[in-house]
């Protein structure tokens, strides 16, 4: 078969080549102590859209630095008390979807949360307030400033505190909250099992953000990556700070957050993936060291995956 990338043998081995900062852990715990204490004055309100069998809210809380976040909540009527949760998390720049869609695994007794990430296409809140450009994408927003005021920071940070909600529902199972995306959203999905290790099980599709060094080596900081080629064309032009800015992206690459992961993963990849390259998820991948399987297209690159839909229900369900 052709290749975009590495042999398959060479992914299964492959450890990523960004740099991981010296503070890395001691980032994310500082991180962690804000957002628990950030009262998230959490807010449920009934949705004009409503289906037999659900009932459906629009889900407010308060995010760090003071962002109003929002996320579409879908609760069974008839499901057992206490029940399944899966949370779920959307593609760069898009917004939690339609309704419509998270009816399927309401019907099946789980309650489901949809965030939309703040500064995106949905109706979450982005305070701003960093140093530097706000153009051409989040993963470069925050770059000049303090580490702490970098963009995906916030967003992991509402994912985990969202899943935290999650756990916390009366009529959520704690031991039963999962957690789910593509892309954008399965980078999400691994920092959010990453930052909240009371995720039991998640499915995250071939995840974003991970091993930016990488993208770049390959050439491939277009499409969902572009913005890296912007920043260095118009910040850093000789490359002269190329180490230091890798360095600082290793903050927010999931491939550092995954060993901290405990839950189940069954995770997704097309190996002709040209916007997320094999090699960048796979560095996220063989760091996992809980209980892991992949589910491996060798034809099929960023798109729909077909089947992985039911897999991943099945896998929620215990069946897979």
């Amino acid at each position: 078969m052709p290749l975009v990338d590495m042999p398959l043998e060479q992914l299964h081995n492959y450890g990523g080549i960004n740099p991981r900062p010296a503070d890395f852990n001691e980032y994310w715990e500082r991180a962690l102590q804000e957002m628990k204490q950030t009262d998230a004055k959490l807010e449920l309100v009934p949705s004009s859209f409503q289906a037999p069998g659900a009932e459906c809210f629009d889900l407010y809380f308060t995010g760090v630095r003071g962002a109003r976040i929002h996320a579409k909540y879908v609760r069974p009527t008839a499901a057992a008390k206490p029940h399944p949760a899966v949370v779920l998390f959307h593609g760069y720049s898009g917004h939690a979807g339609d309704w419509h869609d998270k009816l399927a695994l309401a019907s099946l007794g789980f309650s489901v949360l949809a965030m939309d990430c703040r500064g995106q296409g949905g109706q979450s809140e982005d305070k701003g307030g960093v140093k530097g450009t706000t153009h051409r994408g989040h993963i470069i927003r925050g770059l000049d400033g303090e580490p702490d005021n970098m963009l995906f920071r916030h967003i992991f940070l509402d994912a985990a505190q969202l899943a935290g909600i999650a756990l916390n529902l009366p009529e959520v199972d704690p031991k039963q909250v999962y957690a789910s995306g593509w892309s954008q959203g399965g980078a999400i999905t691994i920092a959010c099992a990453a930052l909240e290790p009371r995720i039991k099980k998640l499915a995250p599709v071939y995840p974003f953000l991970s091993d930016y060094m990488r993208v770049w080596k390959m050439d491939l900081a277009r499409d969902a990556y572009e913005e890296l080629r912007t920043y260095f064309r118009h910040f850093d032009p000789q490359h002269k700070r190329e180490e230091e800015i890798f360095t600082k992206l290793g903050y927010i690459d999931i491939q550092h957050l995954a060993e901290r992961i405990e839950g189940e993963v069954l995770m997704g990849v097309g190996l002709m993936d040209t916007v997320c390259p094999p090699s960048t998820q796979f560095a996220a991948y063989n760091k996992i060291t809980s209980e892991k399987r992949l589910e491996i297209y060798p034809d099929f690159g960023h798109e729909g995956l077909p089947g992985l839909h039911d897999k991943i229900y099945q896998f929620f369900l215990g069946r897979y």
